[in-house]
């Protein structure tokens, strides 16, 4: 009897043993799972913090890349408005410098014929006497008088030649013309504007201060 309950308690012991040996295996196992877990559970928190960081990244630059097209786009706004500004600006331009040709050419024809009707009544008055004088022998011809042309205006003495002598010299200088091309020479005076208009071989155009 004695010996059963011996053998008994020797399988108890065994056993409790062996569930002993068991169980310092499952908790090392599971201590070993868990490290397992816990380095996986790391990699996948740096991974999610990598791809965090690159789509902030993507997302920054994407707003960069929508405020220079913002950018670019009020450039080409600006451009082209200053274009059509330039172009409306250079249209009145013309037409105030297409007024004010049509300005002193009015203006130079009303001094020509006002230059003209004295000259025929002096003309008539030397034709008169030249009847009487008929048998006498003609006087010899005189050499034309030197003539000199000045405009007075507001206190100003401007003369003609003077502004001739300055678009010739436009010709030469700025235009790069030679003299000997130079055929003819347009002068429109403008006093009110303080300009005198120009068109020199009936297509340069321009203006000198008078």
């Amino acid at each position: 009897m004695k010996e059963v309950k011996k053998a008994v308690a020797a399988k108890k012991e065994e056993a409790k043993a062996e569930a002993a040996v068991k169980a310092v295996k499952a908790v090392k196992k599971a201590a070993t799972t868990a490290k397992k877990v816990e380095k996986e559970v790391k990699a996948a928190e740096k991974k999610a913090a990598s791809t965090a960081k690159k789509t902030e990244k993507a997302v920054k630059a994407a707003n960069a890349v929508s405020a220079a097209e913002s950018v670019v786009k009020e450039v080409k706004a600006a451009e082209k408005k200053a274009e059509t500004a330039a172009k409306q600006a250079e249209k009145e331009v013309k037409a105030e410098v297409k007024q004010a040709e049509k300005e002193v050419k009015a203006e130079v024809k009303k001094a020509e014929e006002v230059k003209k009707a004295p000259a025929k009544k002096a003309e008539a008055e030397k034709k008169a006497p030249a009847k009487k004088a008929a048998a006498k022998k003609a006087p010899a011809k005189k050499a034309a008088a030197a003539e000199k042309v000045s405009l007075q205006y507001l206190g100003k003495d401007i003369k003609i030649d003077d502004i001739k002598e300055a678009v010739k010299k436009i010709w030469t200088g700025e235009l790069k013309k030679k003299a000997s091309d130079l055929e003819s020479i347009d002068l429109y005076l403008k006093p009110e504007d303080n300009a005198a208009y120009y068109v020199l071989n009936g297509s340069f155009t321009g203006k000198v201060d008078l």
